[in-house]
């Protein structure tokens, strides 16, 4: 802990005054799942919309993102009945490393990003019999591209991997240790500040 609040605060130090912030409201698809929560639905595996925005401070190399993305129904299938709700949502904080902007001023800028947070996991069932809320560490990495149309507006592609990590102990809900992966393809609009 004490080593990534160290880095965070070096990189800090190192990004220049002239780093941009930039915001970006994203709408995305997940696919790829892997869950040991019980999916009566066999739902998570399958594409499920994702809603969320990303917050970026970036300089000419390294920057820093806090990454919010939430999915209703994802382990929800369409015609069936067996559950009431569920979703997933992450929050991330994340370590950018672009090409630097000076050599990607008037193309598309590609980046990777690789960080840690939270992933929330919410499943209820019709009869109560399933009830799952539980909030598990996690890590991302992917990477995409940023292209600006005007001076303060453009587009990002991107492709991230989320994993929560937990422990190994059996639990009521799922089969071994409670853990989700999936795979998050999304396209933002990009505002810069």
């Amino acid at each position: 802990m004490r080593t990534g609040v160290s880095l965070v605060a070096l990189l800090l130090l190192a990004t220049p005054a002239a780093a941009e912030w930039q915001v970006k409201p994203f709408a995305a698809l997940t696919f790829g799942a892997g869950t040991t929560f019980v999916d009566f639905e066999k739902a998570a595996p399958r594409p499920h919309r994702m809603i969320g925005v990303t917050g970026v401070l970036i300089g000419e190399v390294f920057g820093l993102d806090v990454d919010l993305g939430h999915a209703s129904g994802f382990f929800h299938r369409r015609g069936q009945t067996l559950l009431l709700d569920s979703g997933v949502t992450t929050l991330t904080g994340d370590l950018i490393v672009a090409m630097p902007h000076r050599m990607t001023e008037y193309t598309l800028r590609p980046y990777l990003v690789v960080g840690g947070g939270m992933m929330r996991v919410r499943i209820d069932g019709v009869i109560g019999a399933v009830r799952v809320a539980t909030t598990r560490p996690a890590i991302d990495v992917g990477g995409g591209v940023t292209g600006f149309l005007t001076k303060r507006v453009g587009l990002s592609w991107e492709v991230r991997r989320f994993t929560s990590l937990g422990d190994n102990l059996l639990q009521g809900a799922s089969f071994g240790g409670e853990q989700l992966s999936f795979w998050r393809a999304d396209m933002a609009v990009a505002i810069r500040y």
